[in-house]
């Protein structure tokens, strides 16, 4: 079996961990659900959230994965001295897997549409774009494909290893997203009435908050810090010894919300701007951005197919991050545990996606009634990992290192063996042991309309 990579530098342990929290996640749901949920006021209940929940679950997921240094099933099992405890990694690996799969299909469109800007194919009226994206979503033939590469592009870079791979794709791909976000933040921003977009981003209205808003800002945190599938807790088995475990997750929870909140700067200023409300969920991207960007900047049409274009190419980077990520968890459990080479491992995982990406794919229209309980199969898989999986694994995480490993265990990782401050290490486990669970538990009833 090969020998297992690690990362080489701390900056790559940063851009690489923060590349797969931040995903379309962040640039176009955090967006909508801040535009449904009162503006300033749902980022700073979401802020607190992070604190809460998303800062102690991610370092419980970096210590189960930097202690073993292995993958996500063999790490459960080493810390629990039991192998009944892996099926709880193995838990996230297959929800991973699932999410690349759909995730893929999501991609692929984005890469459509980047084809499509560079062409000049979708601009037009509101109800062409509108009929552009359905008509395409519906062709059995182009999404697939799309996804299909989108898949082989992350493979690509995974086969090449966590060094030579991951860490080097995330310092040129996390740089570049920044970049991206700040041009077309700038240029929207700049529009007559952007200031308007900016005031609702910035300016609270606590009139909209209830506690439908807490529980949605309280997912909204779990979910952008890609918390429940064995993403960190993989990407952990990968630090150094010396790696401060809370000053990185403080550094990668900055860096995910800071995306969100620019990313809020890029779509609001713009939308008010042209008079259309941005919460048209998921729509958002495919149909109601391209007429705003149309609208916003008709009058420079050079602009405006720079600003699509840059758009675009933002989405894929932003999600190549995210696919990077996924497609590490599984390609680590299978050449690890099956003992083949990294490049067999990578293939196992790059064809099992595959065959999920064109399921989602087909179900959109090209195959009608391509689905269960109702629903496309798409949909099942997203509603599968985000309303059931995640949550469950999140939820028995905690527990698992609040209550069953050995506290010393705990304490000796979050302070690196005694070399680090423990000030903060009581607070953590109380939160862990308590909050977390809870926050978690009400998250899940949610999602079912139990509450």
């Amino acid at each position: 079996m090969e020998t297992r990579g690690n990362f080489g530098s701390k900056l790559g342990i940063i851009l690489a961990t923060a590349g797969s929290a931040v995903g379309l996640g962040n640039i176009w749901r955090f967006p909508y659900m801040t535009g449904q949920n009162g503006g300033a006021a749902f980022i700073l209940i979401y802020l607190v959230c992070i604190i809460l929940l998303g800062l102690p679950g991610m370092l419980s997921e970096f210590i189960i994965g930097r202690h073993s240094a292995s993958n996500a099933a063999r790490a459960y099992t080493n810390l629990g001295k039991h192998k009944a405890w892996g099926a709880l990694g193995l838990m996230g690996i297959i929800t991973s897997m699932i999410i690349l799969g759909f995730y893929s299909v999501v991609a692929g469109w984005c890469l459509q549409y980047l084809y499509a800007s560079i062409i000049g194919g979708v601009h037009g009226d509101p109800e062409y774009v509108k009929n552009y994206f359905q008509t395409f979503a519906s062709d059995p033939i182009r999404p697939v494909l799309w996804a299909l590469g989108f898949i082989l592009l992350t493979h690509m870079v995974v086969v090449r290893g966590v060094r030579n791979g991951i860490e080097k794709a995330s310092k040129i791909l996390m740089p570049l997203l920044f970049i991206l976000l700040v041009i077309i933040v700038i240029a929207s921003c700049s529009l007559p009435g952007a200031i308007k977009g900016v005031e609702f981003l910035l300016k609270p209205d606590f009139s909209k908050v209830d506690e439908n808003v807490l529980l949605e800002a309280l997912g909204q945190a779990f979910f952008s810090l890609s918390m429940g599938t064995a993403c960190l807790c993989t990407y952990a088995s990968y630090f150094n010894r010396q790696t401060n475990l809370l000053k990185s997750a403080t550094q990668i929870v900055t860096i995910d919300t800071l995306i969100a909140v620019l990313a809020g700067l890029m779509i609001f200023p713009a939308a008010f701007s042209v008079g259309v409300q941005p919460d048209s969920g998921p729509s958002l991207i495919f149909i109601t951005l391209p007429n705003v960007f149309q609208q916003a900047f008709g009058n420079m049409p050079v602009v405006s197919y720079i600003i699509s274009v840059l758009f675009y190419g933002l989405l894929v980077l932003a999600a190549l991050t995210s696919t990077i990520s996924m497609h590490e968890i599984g390609t680590a459990f299978i050449y690890e545990e099956g003992k083949v080479s990294r490049a067999k491992g990578a293939w196992v995982e790059t064809i099992v996606c595959g065959i999920i990406a064109v399921f989602c794919s087909l179900s959109q229209g090209a195959v009608e009634g391509l689905g269960f309980f109702g629903k496309d199969f798409l949909s099942n898989c997203d509603n599968l990992t985000a309303q059931l999986l995640m949550p469950l694994s999140s939820f028995i995480t905690c527990l698992f290192l609040g209550w069953y490993v050995p506290k010393k265990i705990v304490r000796d990782e979050f302070t690196n063996w005694n070399t680090v401050s423990g000030k903060l290490f009581p607070i953590f486990l109380f939160t862990i042991r308590f909050i977390c669970p809870i926050c978690i538990f009400l998250i899940f009833l949610h999602q079912f309309g139990i509450i």
